[in-house]
């Protein structure tokens, strides 16, 4: 399938994937508006956390200049020219090998629902 995507650092990634993490903070605003493929970063490694990989699925439902009332939801302080991308409805997803990109791009990758495996395994 083909998704629009954006590559994020870890512990990051990890954090959004969780739900831990509803806003990603950038030095550019985007008009795009919808499904969001979030993929970790290959660099820098952190041990325990995955890198290079798809982690989640959420809706990328608004961007605006980011404000001290982002932060908690940023898990990070308020800095001088951030926009808070504001994400809703986060899945996370199996983790397969990507190659990420700067900005918004393009992939074409198959990813399934990491929760619908974790489902089907308790119910064997």
């Amino acid at each position: 399938m083909r998704y629009k995507a954006l590559s994020v650092k870890q512990p990051w990634a990890s954090l959004i994937a969780t739900g831990e993490k509803t806003i990603e903070t950038r030095t550019w605003p985007t008009s795009y508006r919808g499904e969001l493929l979030i993929c970790s970063s290959a660099k820098p490694r952190i041990a325990g956390k995955p890198a290079g990989v798809t982690m989640c699925l959420c809706r990328l439902v608004a961007c605006r200049p980011m404000t001290w009332r982002d932060e908690q939801a940023a898990c990070c302080e308020r800095y001088a020219g951030a926009y808070a991308w504001v994400l809703a409805d986060i899945r996370p997803v199996e983790h397969v090998p990507v190659k990420g990109r700067l900005g918004i791009f393009e992939i074409e990758v198959e990813v399934g629902d990491s929760r619908k495996g974790a489902e089907a395994q308790r119910e064997e």
